[in-house]
């Protein structure tokens, strides 16, 4: 029986599902990885297969000697490559592509995200929509890379996380969606981040502006604040804070 080829549609939706899964997770028992074989028509061992094939061309497993299963790694690395030179719009492709395999449409399914939009058409529309949906898949990358949890606090519960930008979305578009340009916070912690009371240095040790410190005496300092100054986030599982994102965000956001 002769070998049924994956189509590009379906590498691209293993690279989503890739991006979404803690490494931890790349095996045919997983049921987001289940859930994909269902949709594709292929084994979920078949799936689980071709995630290790991403991890094989992952910059942070290559360093860290990881080499995953480097067999299929001519299929997945154009569209690797894709990912890295606009993740933009491969992102969305992908989110429509499984959006129409699920039997959906994007409105349907991010309707909680894009009900506010009936009165926009066209193009408008169309990059308002891409705009949100990425935000969307952009958080849940970030949220899987730091397991759920707070980097500070690790509170996790998901309705109260947020996918902290270091450098901020209008900033630099060819980064907003790179997993090391995000932080999982609470609400809490990611205002006061994005508002520039807090920071990171090079050691991922958090720092206090001395627009936050001039509230020392207050209770909610003592409580909130006071116990996590110079100690060092807990860092993900895979993609780190970029020290050069880092170093922006104390240049030109942080509060002195």
């Amino acid at each position: 029986m002769k070998r049924r080829l994956w189509t590009r549609e379906e590498l691209i939706l293993a690279l989503n599902l890739y991006l979404k899964l803690p490494f931890g997770k790349l095996h045919s028992k997983t049921p987001e990885i289940i859930h994909l074989a269902n949709l594709i028509g292929r084994t979920p061992s078949a799936v689980a297969m071709r995630l290790n094939n991403f991890a094989s061309v992952d910059p942070y497993h290559q360093k860290r000697g990881v080499v995953g299963l480097s067999g299929g790694r001519k299929q997945v690395e154009p569209i690797w490559n894709e990912f890295i030179h606009d993740k933009e719009e491969l992102l969305f492709e992908s989110e429509m592509i499984l959006a129409k395999m699920e039997q959906q449409s994007l409105d349907s399914k991010f309707e909680q995200f894009l009900s506010d939009l009936p009165k926009l058409e066209g193009k408008t529309k169309l990059q308002v929509v891409k705009a949100r949906v990425n935000q969307r898949v952009f958080r849940q990358i970030v949220l899987a890379n730091y397991a759920g949890k707070c980097a500070i606090s690790d509170l996790d519960i998901p309705d109260m996380l947020v996918a902290s930008h270091i450098i901020p979305w209008a900033k630099n578009k060819a980064e907003r969606l790179n997993p090391e340009n995000g932080i999982c916070l609470s609400a809490l912690y990611d205002r006061a981040f994005d508002q520039g009371y807090i920071g990171l240095n090079e050691q991922y040790q958090l720092v206090f502006s001395k627009a936050l410190k001039k509230h020392h005496s207050k209770a909610y300092y003592k409580r909130y604040f006071a116990p996590y100054e110079h100690v060092r986030i807990r860092l993900p599982q895979k993609y780190q804070p970029r020290q050069a994102f880092l170093n922006f965000h104390l240049t030109h956001i942080f509060k002195g």
